[in-house]
Order: structure tokens, then sequence, then C-alpha cells
């Protein structure tokens, strides 16, 4: 029994307040899957006691989220995994702080949640969103939102600790279903690099569902031209570009591809390019060797170049990717090894390789900004994704598929409701179905079963669709609106206090006025205040 126990994926999972207590609620779904350690601290303080536990013990995956799991990311020697939110955990939040307060506030980490301003429409609420990048940055939000009179502020559990230190409700926007998505991506990821050390293959690999061609759901004639690539170019050998839209599914693409080729066994590796710092960048695709940098772990670290070797490295958004870090990819392409950060033996790996883009390369090359050499490389076997609104045809049934696996079980979705569909532009493709799904899922729950979509709950869920399904489907006499403002990267203090006075203090307003991000904003005035400082 304990032989069989010290097999299992090892996880620590490190977070605070109200996320600590939802995970606790989880963990023992996981039980005789993996053996799962809770660590209820963050930042550095559970920097401090991982490393001083890793000094007697190993893990095999860190589990955390928001600017907490981010924090980790940087300054520990283990996967990090991070719990995310997605839109029907943003419409539960919601819904529960309505019942709290009319104004709410949202503040997220890194960025704004692309499905807020539909909810925000669909709900008719007073929201103020924010984002952060640091917690000093955090708690300024929270005193600002609490400011403007927003009684509840929806966040991670580090904002949900200041909220309710503020004296306002507090609302996680996390889910138990959003925790469960998370242990089962560090499992996964735990057995792949089980797997990648050990050499083994898998079997149960071959048959996850991830990999199946059945995924890529559709009937129209994109879709069948896609599955029939598919096939062809899995049973090839060579690297492969997916270009698409955002939100066209790239990735559920690359890992059919990787279903259909007789690497199938072996671990698909994939990696957000534009989502990481570049230093962190070239750790995690190359790994380090011994000593190679002040706290890197000893005996160096297995980049993930390495860990897929015997199968398949997804780079994602490859043209985010900086031009230092493009030149040691095409030699791993071209040599087929990799070279550690701070070592100068080569390792030899084995890998097929599958990029994707949303910017076209061949711009990016003629601009200077990706190398042509690793282009020519990269662009052997070429699949063109088609947006959602060029494959009409084939919303219904996707629909069909996302609602059912929201849990809201078979719906037939009646003549009208389609119609408004098809005449939507879906500019978010699939990604915006998918959200769409989710909140018609919510919804329904919420009433009661409903057997069919009309249009009146479709319009509920989504006014802005109705909004596009009035319009023309051609529009070619449109006077054209003008160009946006050009993205400044900083402005004198005279112009911003001078933004701000116009816009009663609104930071947001104030950014967008000065053509600069919220986050940019915040750091100059910072810096301001520091230059303002006496010495």
């Amino acid at each position: 029994m304990d032989l069989q126990d010290s097999s299992l994926p090892t996880i620590w999972t490190a977070s605070v307040t109200r996320l600590s207590s939802l995970m606790r609620e989880v963990t023992p779904e996981f039980d005789g899957r993996a053996q799962i350690d809770t660590i209820d601290l963050g930042f550095e303080e559970a920097v401090t006691r991982i490393r001083e536990r890793l000094q007697t013990e190993d893990c095999d995956v860190v589990l955390s989220a928001g600017s907490n799991g981010e924090y980790l990311r940087n300054r520990i020697d283990k996967p990090v995994v991070l719990v995310r939110p997605d839109g029907f955990d943003l419409m539960q939040a919601l819904t529960r702080a309505r019942r709290h307060a009319k104004r709410i506030g949202i503040i997220t980490y890194g960025g704004e949640l692309p499905a807020f301003a539909a909810f925000k429409k669909q709900f008719d609420l007073k929201i103020e969103q924010r984002s952060y990048s640091t917690t000093e940055e955090a708690r300024d939000l929270v005193g600002e939102l609490v400011a403007q009179g927003c009684g509840a502020i929806v966040g991670t559990g580090f904002i949900s600790e200041l909220a309710d230190r503020a004296g306002v409700a507090a609302i996680l926007m996390y889910s138990p279903e959003s925790i469960r998505r998370a242990f089962e991506q560090a499992i996964d990821l735990a057995r792949m690099l089980a797997s990648a050390r050990s050499g083994t293959r898998r079997s149960v690999v071959a048959t996850d569902a991830r990999y199946s061609l059945r995924r890529l759901i559709g009937n129209s004639d994109a879709m069948i031209e896609l599955r029939d690539q598919v096939r062809v170019y899995g049973a090839s050998d060579r690297t492969v570009l997916i270009s698409g839209e955002t939100g066209t599914g790239k990735e559920l693409v690359a890992q059919a591809l990787h279903g259909a080729s007789p690497r199938r066994t072996a671990p698909f590796v994939a990696i957000n390019c534009g989502a990481i710092t570049e230093s962190l960048l070239e750790a995690e695709l190359f790994g380090y060797a011994d000593g190679a940098f002040t706290g890197s772990r000893r005996g160096g670290r297995v980049g993930l170049i390495e860990a897929a070797n015997g199968g398949t490295l997804f780079l994602d958004e490859i043209g985010e990717m900086p031009l230092t870090l493009q030149t040691r990819l095409l030699r791993v392409l071209e040599e087929r090894e990799v070279l550690r950060v701070g070592s100068v033996r080569p390792v030899p790996v084995d890998v097929r390789v599958i990029a994707a883009t949303h910017n076209p390369l061949d711009t990016l090359a003629a601009d200077g900004r990706f190398r042509r050499d690793l282009f020519y490389r990269l662009n052997v076997l070429r699949i063109a994704l088609a947006p959602l609104r060029e494959r009409i045809d084939d919303i219904p049934l996707l629909l069909m598929n996302f609602l059912r696996a929201a849990g809201a079980g078979a719906m037939v979705i009646d003549a009208p409701a389609q119609e408004t569909l098809r005449r939507h532009d879906w500019p978010g493709n699939v990604r915006e179905l998918r959200n769409l799904a989710e909140r018609i899922a919510v919804l329904a729950h919420a009433e009661s079963p409903l057997s069919a979509l009309t249009r009146p709950l479709l319009l509920r869920s989504s006014p802005e669709i109705g909004q596009s399904a009035t319009a023309p489907l051609a529009i070619t006499h449109q006077t054209p609106s003008p160009p946006p403002r050009p993205a400044r990267t900083s402005a004198d203090a005279a112009t911003i206090a001078e933004a701000l006075r116009v816009h009663n203090g609104d930071r947001q307003r104030a950014a967008d006025a000065l053509g600069i991000s919220r986050t940019t904003l915040w750091r100059q005035l910072k810096a301001l205040e520091k230059h303002r400082e006496p010495s």
C-alpha cells in the first residue's frame, strides 16, 4: 500500500484565506490519484516554506492562483499550475455579489476578464473593473473602489482578504470546478514530467480524449478539410505552423495532431510564448545548469524542450517570442539538441514542434520582428483555421456540445435563436461561443430545467448578439471610425495631473485619455511620488 502511494504524483497547494478553504473542500475528491499537501501561506512566506521543505522532501507540482501563483512561479524551482476562473465562475461570483450591493467592483491579476463586458450588460450592474500587477497596487485599488462606493468586491483570495479588511463584502471569483480543473492539469503535468524523466511511454496517454479528432466539431467544408489535414499531417514528423484568429482553437488542433501522430504515447508539452517574461521563458524552454544563476536549483533543471523528448512541443503565440530566443530555438530545430542556460554541453532531443500564431509571421519577418530563417523552418506544413463567422452552419452543433459540457443537458436550439446566432459576427470565435454556453447554463439552472434554447433566453444571456443580429450582414457605406489614439509609454507630471483633474480622479478614465494602461499610470504616479520625496 505504501509503495502504491509513493507512486502517486505529489502536489503542494499554496494559497491564503478563502481560497485555502475552497481547496481543502475539493482536495478529498483526488484521494487515490495524488498526494496533496496544503500550505496555507502566500508570497514570500510560501516561498520560504517551500524552499525549506524541498531540502528534505520533494513534490512534482505546486498549485496556486492569482498574484500569489505568479510570485511563486518566478521564485521556486518547481512547475506551478495556476487556478484560472472562467466565465461560469464570474457569473456565479457576480450573482453572489449582487446580493450584497448594487455597486460592485472586480479586481483581477494581470489583465481584464474577456467575458466581463458581456456579463456587465447582461446583469445591468454598476461594475468597476480593475487589474493589478503588484500587491501594493492591489491595496490601492481596493481602497479606490471602496471610496467610489463599491459595496462588494470580486477577486482572488488576496483581493478577498483586502476587501474583508476594508469592511466590504468579499466575493471569491473561483469555484470548486475551477479548482478541480487545476488539479487535473497538475496531475497530468506531474505524470508527463515523470514519463519524460524515466523514458517510459504510458499507454493511457494514447487514449486520452484531449488528443482525439472528435474534439474538432463541425460538419462544414472547413472542418471536414481540417480533420483531413490533421490525419495527413499527423502521420508526418515535420513542423507545423497553425494560424488563426484568437479563439479559433489552435491548441485544440495541435493536440489533435499529437493524437494522430506516432508520438501519441509520448508527452505533449505546451507553452504560451507571450505569457511570460523573456528571462523566465528562456529557463522554462531550455532549462538551466547547476549554478547557472543566483537562486538556481541545485543540480539544474530540465526545460520543457527536454521534457517533451520523444513527443510534441507546442509553441503558442510564437510571434511573441523574443528575437534572442528565436535564435536558440532555430538551433534546436536544426541540430536536434538543446543547450541549457549556463551549460556548455548540448543535450540531444527528439521533439516534433508545432507552432501557432494569430499574427502573420511573414509580416513580422518583413518588419524585422521575427527571424526569417526561423519562419521558413517552421512554415513546412501549414494549417489556417477559419474564423467562426465563416462556418456559421457549425454554430448550433458546437453550442449544443458546449451546453452539455456546461451541465445544461440536451437543449434544442429553436429556429429564431439559430438565425440570431448565425447573424452575429463572433469576434471571439469559438471561445466566445463557449462562454455564451456557460452563461446560458447558469440561467437555465437558476430558473428551471429547460429543454429548448429560445431567442429571448439567448438575448438575455448575451444582449450584444441581438444588437449585431439587427444590423445588416454587410456594411459597405459606413463612415470609418477615427483611428485609435496611439499608445504612449509615459506622460509628464503636468499632463497626468490635468487628466486626473478633468476626470475627477478616476484613474481608468485618465489612463484612457492619456493613451496608456491603468497599470502604467499607476507606476508613473508612484515614480512621481518617489521623485517628490526629500532626499
